[in-house]
């Protein structure tokens, strides 16, 4: 583990490499705790880079057994090697060949970075520096090679072999039970993106034709006996490259596409080329194992990291700056595609829904960072919403700006120009740029200016005139290093409406035809002529932009929007509006203002017994309130987290209230018959139900209880009994415990269900919670060294449970900083990604600040603080 103290990588720093690796032979000999590696390096002086420098190879805690240019063994002297780096001041000044010998200890590897052991399954994950921790190499994604990988293992113990690119060879050693495989990749590649598995595994697959007639051999392998939860993942596999060659033209380019599920995981997936390593919650899916949810993830992750192929892959980064080049895109390509799979309105509400309860809380904390950073001191600290969703973002804004067919066009260019190279956003932009002829320099402050700036839009109607303007301006706060923000490229999509709810004609020269209006200054208005009543503005449909707006309208006219406006999100949006205007009222102290609930409720009514049916994914989407956590992020200053949730709660009992009898009637009405189906129409109707159960519980616990009671007893899929589970946690008592007892029973021998059942009640927002997240970390099934297992647990205590970690007397906190400190001996970035639900510390009430203030102190202190932790605690405290 790397504890000394980081120095600051900045951008404008980047030189290309001084040496280029031209191929990479492995010959890896597995073993539990003395891996050998034997790495042949074909290394060649950069002619891009003059004069002469001493050859530096990256290394983490490697132990070096033997080294040999040119076959001849190097004398102690002519070089310099220790666990973190290996350095020969006289390489030769021409290409060589340089044999490294390495031995690793996969077993002990905790940190699941490198080569470790998963179950007993060996795995690599190398993104962003892990392959260090195999071998000694120039591991920068600038630096791409063609690799040959020898993999060799027990047969008894790993007889499924696994590499990059295209298998070559396989064979038995003489004289043992060991056995071999040989793959080879041919195409360049950086470091980040190797990969090997060996293990006792099973397998499904299938074959798939490509646009052009290449054959290819997929498949996914899981654990022995889980074969046939491996379906979906592979059908959506199939699915994304046929999307890929449709909407982007992009063909597969080997002969096998292998994935790999393992229990040990620190991310979601990798993108490693041909050899795609998956955390198995996101490969797993049964009936009744899996909520609709995890099957709309699996489906969406499976397919982000094949596009990968692509964008990240042919086309790499040249520097982890770029990194929003590789995932940034491909967040948009995944979202593309789950949008055509299911419903393009309801899975944009889910994207902006995780973007602001995600990002805009990055960029409103001390971690607020550039979508492409100019610094870092730990790049693992940089896989972010920002860098992910926000990128996402600036790509769909793009594309918004210069229209479907030049975006297609563009992204053409860029995939034939940088084909096979290390790019940069500046690579990104030009190829829209040549395409156009526009100027794109303006736009990409979007990926340089840290934050999220809020736009206000103020209406004025002249009845004589028979005119209406929209005043709009803009401004973003400061962020840490960043205290002067000048304005953005912001497109808007509008429209209007009139007040009985029919589209009007808009009648603006700033404004294109497609409802597109350009903000790019501090200030700017828009008059529209022949407008004989006071229209209801629709701004920002679709979230056109990542943006906080805030309108100058009233309840009536957001109200107007949520029963007439086209715009499918911003129907949604206004009911949003309308609901955390009187939730942030309300968590500050002031009475509910009673006309307003009246209005809303009576709204929300209307829609359940007009709308609700025809799109039940949507109206499931409606009804459900901003969470604490938005609501928390919208008051910014002095949070009172009780305050929030008694608010909150009160809302949902008025709601479900007055909305009872169709509540009932959808509820009866929609409950599941025939097999089951994870198609989006039938999530869509558990969805409702499961909404309107919860609903139907707020405004009457007892009639709640018994309805939620039935449904868990007799659901027929994951979906509606964990719908149930987690209603009854909202409800002290026998029941609750008898119910959560009975489901740990019937999956006791289920890791990712267990999961659920550890997240439902961590987030349980009540007192005795804390205590209760204790004894569950003795729980068999629970480990520290699974991240899966603490973060179901600790992350869901942490970032779900606003009122129980943000408790006054501190506990919460000093609960998770006391585990921090000891999983960052374990897994320094499970234990970074658990710190950073202290970000939003600043917005609390004094004490709780000054509870947190002292726990991050403690972390800060720690003794052989790692990298990662010692880098997220000190941009919290801001030192």
């Amino acid at each position: 583990m790397r504890t000394d103290t980081p120095q600051v990588v900045r951008l404008e720093d980047y030189r290309p490499s001084a040496y280029l690796i031209d191929r990479v032979d492995l010959d890896v000999r597995l073993h539990p705790t003395a891996t050998r590696v034997t790495a042949t390096l074909a290394i060649r002086p950069n002619p891009a880079v003059p004069g002469q420098a001493p050859l530096v190879l990256d290394g983490d805690e490697l132990v070096l057994k033997a080294l040999a240019v040119d076959g001849q063994t190097l004398k102690t002297g002519e070089y310099e090697a220790s666990p973190d780096a290996l350095t020969i001041p006289h390489a030769p000044a021409r290409p060589f060949t340089l044999t490294v010998e390495t031995e690793i200890d996969p077993t002990s590897n905790t940190q699941l970075m490198g080569l470790y052991r998963s179950s007993g399954n060996y795995c690599t994950q190398c993104e962003a520096e892990g392959f260090r921790r195999i071998t000694y190499c120039l591991d920068r994604p600038d630096v791409l090679s063609v690799y040959t990988t020898r993999i060799e293992a027990d047969r008894d113990e790993a007889p499924v072999l696994l590499g990059n690119g295209n298998p070559v060879e396989t064979g038995e050693v003489a004289g043992t039970n060991r056995h071999y495989a040989v793959w080879h990749d041919p195409h360049p590649k950086p470091s980040y993106l190797f990969a090997l598995v060996g293990g006792k595994l099973g397998h499904v697959s299938k074959r798939f034709t490509t646009m052009n007639g290449r054959d290819v051999a997929l498949a996914v392998y899981v654990e022995p006996g889980k074969e046939d939860r491996a379906d979906y993942a592979l059908d959506a596999l199939e699915r994304s490259m046929r999307w890929d060659e449709l909407a982007f033209g992009r063909e597969y380019d080997l002969d096998v596409f292998n994935i790999v599920a393992v229990s040990d995981f620190n991310m979601g997936a990798m993108e490693n080329k041909g050899l795609n390593i998956f955390n198995d919650k996101y490969v797993l899916a049964s009936a009744e194992t899996a909520t609709d949810t995890d099957y709309a993830n699996i489906e969406a992750i499976i397919a982000h990291e094949y596009f990968h192929n692509w964008s990240g892959n042919r086309v790499t980064c040249r520097d982890w700056f770029q990194l929003c080049l590789k995932e940034g895109l491909t967040v948009f390509r995944d979202q593309e595609f789950s949008s055509d799979e299911r419903s393009r309105p309801v899975h944009r509400i889910s994207e902006v829904k995780v973007l602001r309860a995600r990002q805009f809380s990055e960029d409103a904390g001390p971690l607020a960072h550039p979508v492409r950073p100019t610094q870092y001191k730990e790049i693992n600290n940089f896989y972010t919403a920002t860098v992910y969703e926000k990128g996402a973002e600036i790509v769909r804004m793009l594309k918004t700006l210069i229209g479907e067919e030049d975006f297609r066009r563009g992204m053409d260019l860029y995939f034939e120009r940088c084909d096979g190279t290390a790019a940069t956003v500046e690579d990104f932009l030009g190829a829209f740029s040549d395409v156009t002829g526009r100027d794109l320099s303006h736009f990409a402050q979007w990926y340089a200016q840290a934050g999220t700036p809020r736009v206000s839009i103020a209406g004025h109607h002249d009845p004589e005139a028979r005119t209406y303007r929209l005043d709009f301006t803009q401004e973003t706060a400061p962020t840490p290093g960043q205290p002067d923000k000048g304005p953005m490229v912001i497109p808007v999509v509008l429209g209007l409406v009139s007040p009985d709810g029919e589209p009007l004609a808009i009648s603006c020269n700033e404004v294109r035809e497609d409802g597109v209006f350009v903000f790019d200054k501090t200030a700017e208005s828009l008059t529209f002529s022949n407008v004989a009543v006071r229209p209801v503005p629709s701004v920002f449909r679709a979230f056109s932009a990542p943006v906080k707006a805030s309108l100058d309208l009233t309840t009536d006219a957001l109200l107007t929007l949520l029963r007439h406006d086209t715009d499918a999100f911003n129907r949604w949006q206004a009911a949003q509006t309308v609901a955390m205007r009187m939730l942030a009222a309300a968590s500050g102290g002031a009475p509910f203002n009673e006309a307003e609930s009246v209005s809303l409720t009576g709204a929300l009514r209307a829609f359940l017994e007009r709308d609700a049916e025809a799109d039940p994914a949507f109206a499931a989407l409606v009804l459900t309130l901003p969470s604490e956590a938005d609501i928390a992020q919208e008051i910014g200053s002095d949070v009172d987290p009780d305050a929030i949730h008694e608010a909150r709660t009160e809302l949902r009992r008025r709601i479900g209230r007055h909305c009872a009898e169709p509540l009932e009637r959808l509820h009866a009405g929609l409950a599941s018959t025939g097999a089951y189906s994870p198609d989006a129409a039938s999530a869509g109707r558990r969805a409702l139900r499961n909404v309107a159960l919860d609903l139907l519980t707020a405004g009457d616990a007892a009639q709640g209880e018994t309805l939620a009671l039935r449904q868990f007893e007799t659901a027929t899929n994951m979906t509606e009994r964990l719908g149930a589970l987690g209603v009854l946690t909202t409800l002290p008592g026998r029941a609750r415990e008898d119910a959560l007892s009975a489901f740990e029973q019937s999956y006791r021998d289920e890791p990712l269900v267990l999961d659920k059942w550890f997240t439902l009640q961590a987030a349980i927002p009540e007192a005795g919670t804390l205590d209760r997240v204790r004894r569950l970390m003795k729980h068999e099934a629970f480990s520290l060294a699974n991240p899966n297992r603490a973060r179901a647990l600790l992350a869901s205590f942490a970032m779900l449970n606003q009122t129980q970690f943000n408790r006054a007397d501190g506990a919460g906190y000093d609960f998770m900083a006391d585990l921090i400190i000891r999983i960052d001996d374990l897994n320094p970035q499970l234990a970074a990604r658990l710190l950073t639900a202290f970000s939003v510390w600043k917005m609390m009430k004094t004490s709780q600040k000054n509870a947190a203030c002292s726990a991050l102190r403690r972390i800060a202190g720690k003794p052989n603080l790692s990298r990662d932790v010692g880098d997220i605690v000190q941009r919290s405290l801001n030192e």
